[in-house]
């Protein structure tokens, strides 16, 4: 046996070790219903083999596809994994969202036999926009979705510059083979977009009709990442995501590769018409035929908390995960475009959420405000979010019923006492926040 041959040996060996413990770990964390288990596996697995990532995606038949982005991630991998399960592929996929390496890690190990041996077609992954640049080497992806970039958890990441350039550097160093597939209305991605020598197909809207009256104040990006100059739109779909030029250097949106009238969307608000296009982007490119991407989306289940519909008590409740200014608005933006006059807000501050709050003074409350009917707030932080909506009073006119509960459980009990039987309860939780009351609402009765 070569030295070769007893390298290959002894990695076989570790990474079947490797698998091993963490599906052991897997299986008492879950009898014991201490939780998921969607992490711990991952974490103990990369301590064993460092390079399990890379041995493990390797073995993927058909390849690798990676989510990238600050809003719509869990989606659009949901959707994309229904279309190719639907034609008969094998998915390894982080269903849970945890999108980290140890997360990305631990989907891959649930997949995996005791040996380490994988036998999926292909590995859709959502990943966290900060840990671009340290797993694009290891996972070497055939498909790269880059959805978009907002302000999202400053105390970690920064602004939206520094995430792109991380971005541009490393995808740029991927072999040609790589197909990258960004947003065409995120003028730094289509820049980006531009400027990579791999294959490239955009996706984006071409539907004036639904720009918005003005930019939002929770913008981040309308200046040209070409030149610096201040972009020229000629509207605005949500938040700096629009149709622009630039009239200092001529930069301009990108053709998407598809027409965007022409698909249907999954679930409610403008937000998941670009979580369609973007999976029905790479389905095509991977072969799946018009006619059954169609009937996926006009079947398709929302994943847990994003316009997630629940009956409770006789009565509707949509959950909307509202964890950024953008997200935050776009949901407002559902909420308003509805006849239902009852919405809980639940604002949490944990690590999963984001330690900074201040956020919330980027998002149109005004817009839910001047609306009125009866707005119930909760979370950590409810107190800031009830001083914003009183703010938001001082600044327009309205009449709404302003319930302060700290109580997540008599909130949610207090809202659906408001909510009218005909009517939906609305439900614009953060992150950690999302979990508790999907908690309540799922696993335990109201009071």
């Amino acid at each position: 046996m070569t030295v070769d041959q007893k390298i290959r040996v002894i990695d076989r060996l570790r990474l079947g070790f490797a698998v091993s413990i963490a599906k052991s770990v897997t299986f008492f964390v879950r009898s014991l219903r201490l939780g998921a288990a969607s992490v711990l596996p991952g974490s103990i697995a990369r301590r064993i083999e460092p390079r399990i990532l890379e041995l493990l995606s390797q073995q993927v038949k058909n390849g690798v596809i990676l989510i990238a982005g600050t809003n719509g991630k869990t989606t659009t991998a949901l959707l994309l994994c229904s279309i190719l399960t639907k034609k008969g592929f094998r998915i390894a996929h982080n269903s849970t969202g945890a999108n980290l390496e140890n997360g990305l890690a631990t989907a891959l190990i649930d997949n995996a036999n005791l040996l380490g041996k994988l036998n999926i077609d292909y590995a859709i992954l959502e990943i966290d926009e900060n840990i671009v640049p340290k797993v694009l080497n290891p996972l070497k992806p055939r498909i790269i979705l880059c959805l978009n970039l907002f302000r999202d958890q400053l105390d970690r990441y920064g602004e939206v510059d520094t995430i792109s350039k991380r971005w541009t550097k490393v995808i740029s160093t991927l072999p040609e083979t790589t197909v990258v597939i960004p947003n065409a209305d995120d003028p730094t991605l289509s820049y980006l977009g531009q400027q990579l020598p791999q294959r490239v197909l955009f996706f984006g809207l071409n539907e004036p009709e639904n720009y918005l009256e003005s930019i939002p104040h929770a913008v981040d990006s309308i200046y040209c990442p070409r030149c610096g100059h201040p972009l020229d739109y000629q509207g605005v779909y949500l938040s700096h995501l629009g149709d622009f030029t630039c009239p200092s250097c001529g930069f301009s949106k990108s053709k998407p590769t598809l027409f965007s009238r022409e698909w249907p969307q999954i679930l409610v608000g403008l937000y998941n018409k670009y979580n369609t296009l973007a999976a029905v982007t790479a389905a095509q490119e991977l072969g799946v035929d018009a006619v059954s991407i169609k009937d996926t989306i006009n079947h398709f289940q929302a994943a847990f908390g994003r316009a997630e519909d629940l009956v409770i008590d006789g009565k509707k409740v949509r959950i909307l995960l509202s964890k950024n200014p953008v997200g935050t608005n776009e949901t407002i933006r559902v909420v308003t475009q509805s006849s239902d006059k009852t919405t809980l807000l639940v604002l949490n501050d944990r690590t999963p959420d984001g330690t900074d709050v201040s956020w919330i003074w980027d998002v149109d409350t005004e817009k839910l405000v001047e609306r009125g009917g009866t707005l119930v707030v909760s979370g950590d932080r409810v107190y800031d979010m009830a001083l914003r909506l009183r703010y938001s009073q001082s600044s327009v006119e309205s009449h709404i019923n302003l319930i302060v509960e700290p109580d997540l459980q008599q909130a949610i009990a207090t809202a659906l006492e408001h909510t009218p039987i005909h009517e939906t309860l609305h439900i614009l939780p953060t992150y950690s926040a999302m979990l508790e009351v999907r908690e309540i609402l799922t696993g335990r009765k109201i009071l």
